[in-house]
């Protein structure tokens, strides 16, 4: 089933006994009714068995479980009663949440769970002042220890708390992992079988807090102690000590880390199972016993018990040739003898010979080898069954509230019975004949119980009681249990009498009896067909819930015992003047009188039951299996218990409630009924069509006999609910939408009238600050060349906030912008300030913004200007443009030029005009710039290499031609003289040359005239002259004439950078 996000499944199946069902949905806390679930009932079943249609059909009980186990609802009840299956499996309904939710609601209100049957338990007890019990019950596996620890949770959780209350709630809490140690087994059907019947007492004070408690222990499974079916185990106590007992312990105890060494836990071939943890259960034990107040010496002579029924496991006999038993294994006796605390002679004696007393006379018998062998396996079981006794008492001695001023009498109690369920087996011994004795007394009671709280429901509300025809085990419980004829006294008469009484001499004695009875047969008594399958060593009790052959073999051993013991110690070494075996009650008596103490207690108190069904012998989750489920919900009793419920009538509700919920239903009692309530309901039901034999009119209820009535009813709820809820829609939208617009159109209306008030007085104070701030501009411009004062300190400030926002708007935007406004002469020393500031802040941000390649074509620049500003008059024209790296592109120059240069780096080259020192003819070149040379090149020929070093200087013109003369110092023949170029580029050109060479300060700017060596001792002269000639040529004298124009002409096509 699912459900919306935020949203709790419901549970929609359950018995309406009261008519709203309270369930907290996120934490909204929604009320959901719960009747409408039952809509609900052909997916998920109904919630309580009394509703089932055919309640008489096996079938259709089972099939209900199915429906409800399919969608993980586990929890069903009978009424009052809670059946429960097992899910094998974790389900999110036992969290804290999920405890508040039934905290103090009606066991009704909400669906069936354990937490309900408690907290109803609770609230009775609190309300009412009257004890309470829950009776937990099912065979192994079913899940009866788990329903019992989900109670103790939910009072530890759920009920008030002070220092000592939570150490009664630790206490209680701690009992359950040392009972399962001590009571539990590994079984076929159950990995942690409780093979006890506990019942606990949990005492109240006035404020509904736990103060103490006290268990009863009862028909502790003794024969496990000593024999195993294959796939079993002993006791978890036997496995815990041996594989988490420490190195010390074990050889103080005389004990070995292998369970295979002892004879009593090997019989069951399982000494280990992987979901069991031995080593870890045995410290959540220890720290138990801790926590529960056992002492280091109540715990040591404890372990000695535990350790000696192992030791006597182990004792060995042998056969003299007189027949008489002697015991071979002299190790385990010494081991005995230390443990228990007794002689060894002693001990050796009482495991070999049994003690006769006949007419005051005592006579000791040697045993055989089998009777031996008997004898101590019984010492073992009854060692162990009062070492459990003690424990239990020790136990309750600790949960016991010690205060003085506390009167117990007073105190109010919740019983919890956690019990095996009836059991049949295919081999049934002397602990399933306690065990369906004892379910026969429950049933006995649950019967008078519920047929009494019935009749009462029905004489409160002036309705007939019909009587009820049930089965009454009576006789059953008086077969067993009837003095001197009872099955019981007979077997103790058997175990009493001198002579050799055996088991078939207790079987005959039963069928001289109690031969006649109905339900007891035995294989003499019974007819040819039932023979054949009945053993010649078996009787048969026909009980409430079925036929069951119980084996008499171990009947009068098992039945027989008895034994007193108050400390462990005690055991095998009582007073000098009583004998163990002689005193005490016999076993099948001791559990009659217990029982029928428990019956006391349960009367005494109002009883709750909790029936646990087992879905299948695997253990898995999800898996139903029908035979086996058929099987406990006959022993159960399950199908009689619904029986007895269904003889009345199946459901009833109060006048209010189902008024309340099916009024809508009939047209006289909607919407509202304003008369008695009983009235409204007659109206209501004679309108729906009741018959008469179908319901009943009590004082305050309606009773309803049958449930296809009560569906019949909500189906037509179901049908009117959409009527209902169209009509209620349109209402609820009409209504909804009126209140939605007249609070719009309040709220407009005052919306309105405030915003119109907030602008009239905006208005208002933006005429006046207008009207004030002429005024104070006016006053302030008429005394603008006084001194400041209050009549013009605003204009003033005016002045000066006008000229600052008219100089933010009019910033200079580059370096180059001189501009800057006329300020006020208040500002002028400021405004000079702010001046220099403004281009500081441009200089900085354009020097942040230089990238590397702009920065040296800027240091050039500055070379440039250092040399040639106001020296050389095509200077101003070269500033815009661009020093480029090289005016040659790669196809420029020859490869054969590459070759011979070689791996020298070119840092520039630029062509030029050579002019022959003689003849000052034009040639066309290259000059290149390598890193410590100049070279003059014709096309593939490297004509002339001027080293840096013999470079002495340069010489230009102030005009704007083109040419210059580098000056090379004559020291050899290499160098032929100063060389005399003409480049187009000639600041960049020279500015190069300055940078390479490092000549800056070499450049000379002459007027006129430049001199140069044409050879050495021979000197040439260029005249520059301004004109508008445009040829170079030689003069008359001898001179290079050029033209001081010459060289500002620009190729076509070239472009000016700016």
């Amino acid at each position: 089933m699912k459900s919306l996000p935020g949203t709790t499944l419901v549970d929609c199946s359950r018995l309406p006994v009261m008519f709203f069902f309270r369930l907290a949905v996120g934490s909204d806390g929604i009320r959901v009714m719960m009747e409408s679930a039952l809509t609900a009932r052909d997916r998920v079943g109904v919630q309580d068995f009394v509703l089932l249609e055919n309640h008489t059909s096996e079938v259709a009980f089972i099939e209900n479980l199915r429906k409800r186990f399919k969608e993980n609802l586990i929890y069903t009840y009978i009424g009052s009663v809670l059946v429960s299956m097992n899910p094998y499996k974790e389900l999110e309904i036992y969290t804290k949440q999920h405890m508040e939710r039934y905290r103090g609601v009606n066991f009704y209100e909400v669906s069936p769970h354990i937490y309900a049957v408690a907290d109803n338990a609770y609230r009775s007890m609190r309300t009412e002042r009257r004890d309470q019990c829950i009776l937990i019950s099912g065979e192994s596996g079913a899940g009866k220890t788990e329903a019992s620890k989900k109670v103790l949770q939910y009072y530890a959780v759920t009920c008030p708390a002070s220092e000592h209350v939570q150490t009664v709630k630790d206490r209680l809490l701690q009992s359950n992992p040392v009972l399962e140690a001590f009571g539990n087994a590994k079984t076929l059907r159950n990995d942690n079988s409780s093979r006890f019947g506990k019942y606990m007492d949990i005492q109240f004070d006035f404020k509904g807090a736990p103060v103490g408690g006290h268990i009863i222990n009862y028909l502790l499974e003794k024969s496990r102690v000593v024999h195993q079916s294959h796939g079993e185990r002993n006791f978890h106590i036997f496995y815990q000590l041996i594989e988490g007992g420490e190195d010390d312990l074990l050889r103080r105890l005389g004990l070995e880390k292998n369970a295979q060494q002892y004879q009593y836990l090997v019989k069951g071939n399982c000494p280990k199972v992987s979901s069991i943890n031995d080593r870890n259960d045995w410290k959540i034990m220890r720290k138990a016993l801790s926590i529960i107040g056992f002492t280091d010496d109540e715990v040591e002579e404890l372990l000695n018990i535990i350790a000696s029924v192992l030791h006597l496991g182990n004792v060995q006999y042998g056969g003299e040739d007189s027949g008489s038993a002697y015991i071979t294994t002299e190790t385990q006796i010494k081991y005995l003898a230390r443990l228990l605390g007794v002689d060894g002679t002693v001990l050796k004696e009482a495991l070999t010979h049994k003690k006769i007393i006949a007419k005051g006379e005592e006579l000791m018998s040697p045993l055989n080898q089998e009777q031996a062998a008997s004898a101590r396996d019984a010492l073992s079981k009854a060692i162990y069954g009062r070492t459990f006794t003690w424990l239990v008492n020790k136990i309750n001695d600790s949960l016991a509230f010690k205060d003085d001023s506390f009167n117990s009498k007073n105190a109010s109690v919740i019983g919890l019975l956690d019990i095996y369920g009836f059991e049949v087996f295919q081999n049934n011994s002397f602990e399933q004949f306690c065990i369906n004795y004892c379910n026969e007394k429950l049933q006995q009671l649950f019967i008078e119980l519920t047929l009494k709280s019935e009749q009462e429901e029905y004489e409160a509300e002036g309705i007939t009681w019909e009587p009820v025809q049930y089965f009454n085990n009576k006789i059953i419980c008086d077969l067993v249990e009837e003095k001197f004829k009872g099955i019981i006294s007979i077997l103790d008469e058997e175990c009493l009498r001198p002579g050799d009484a055996s088991d078939i001499t207790f079987l005959e004695k039963l069928e001289d009896t109690v031969g006649g009875h109905a339900h007891f047969l035995t294989h003499k008594l019974a007819d040819g067909k039932t023979r054949k399958v009945m053993g010649r060593e078996e009787f048969r009790l026909i009980h409430y819930a079925g036929e069951v052959n119980y084996n008499v073999n171990g009947q009068l051993l098992n039945g027989g015992q008895r034994l007193k013991i108050k400390k462990p110690k005690e055991i095998l070494n009582p007073p000098q003047s009583q004998c163990p075996l002689c005193t005490a009650p016999l076993t099948a008596t001791q559990f009659k009188n217990s029982l029928a103490k428990l019956m006391e207690i349960l009367m005494s108190k109002e009883p709750s039951y909790v029936r646990c069904i087992k879905p299948n012998d695997a253990k898995q989750a999800g898996r139903f299996d029908e035979v086996l489920i058929r099987h406990q919900v006959k022993y159960l009793g399950l199908m009689e218990n619904l029986r007895v419920r269904r003889a009345g009538f199946a459901y009833r509700r109060r006048y209010e409630t189902f008024l309340q919920r099916y009024k809508s239903l009939c047209p006289d009692t909607w919407p509202n009924w304003d008369g008695r309530l009983v009235d409204g309901v007659s109206t209501l039901v004679k309108y729906l069509g009741y018959k008469p034999e179908e319901y009943k009119l009590g004082r305050t209820k309606i009773f309803i006999r049958f449930p296809k009535t009560l569906f019949a009813t909500e189906d037509a709820l179901e049908v009117r609910k959409h009527s209902l809820a169209t009509k209620l829609q349109s209402s609820w939208k009409g209504y909804s939408q009126k209140t939605k617009y007249r609070k719009m159109r309040q709220s407009a209306v005052k919306i309105q009238a405030w915003w119109r008030g907030i602008l009239a007085r905006r208005e208002a104070k933006r005429r006046r600050e207008a009207a004030n701030t002429i005024r104070r501009f006016v006053k302030g411009f008429i005394y603008r060349h006084q001194p400041r004062c209050p009549e013009n300190e605003y204009f003033l400030d005016y002045v000066r906030y006008s000229f600052l926002m008219k100089l933010h708007r009019s910033l200079p935007k580059t370096v180059l912008d001189k501009s800057w406004p006329t300020p006020p002469p208040a500002l002028i020393e400021a405004s000079e300030q702010l001046r220099k500031l403004c281009m500081q802040n441009m200089v900085w941000k354009y020097c942040k913004n230089i990238n590397s390649e702009w920065k040296h074509q800027l240091e050039q620049k500055m070379v440039a200007s250092e040399i040639f500003k106001d020296k050389k008059d095509n200077y101003p024209q070269s500033v815009p443009k661009l020093f480029v790296g090289t005016r040659l592109s790669g196809e420029d120059i020859n490869p054969k030029l590459q070759q011979a240069v070689g791996n020298e780096k070119m840092k520039y080259a630029v062509p030029v005009t050579k002019y022959d020192r003689k003849g000052y003819k034009a040639r066309n070149r290259q000059l290149m710039l390598m890193a410590d040379s100049a070279i003059i090149v014709e096309e593939a020929k490297l004509k002339q290499r001027i080293d840096y070093s013999s470079l002495k200087g340069i010489s230009v013109s102030s005009l704007s031609d083109g040419m210059f003369v580098l000056h090379v110092a004559c020291e050899d023949n290499k160098q032929k003289g100063d060389v005399v170029l003409q480049s187009e580029h000639v600041i960049e050109t020279l500015t190069k040359v300055a940078i390479c060479a490092d000549k800056m300060n070499s450049i000379n700017i002459n007027q006129g005239s430049i001199k140069f060596n044409v050879a050495q001792g021979k000197e040439g002269i260029i005249d520059f002259t301004s004109g508008s000639e445009l040829l170079i040529a030689k003069a008359k004298n001898g001179h290079l004439s050029v033209p001081g124009s010459y060289g500002l002409q620009r190729p076509p096509g070239e472009t000016v950078h700016l």
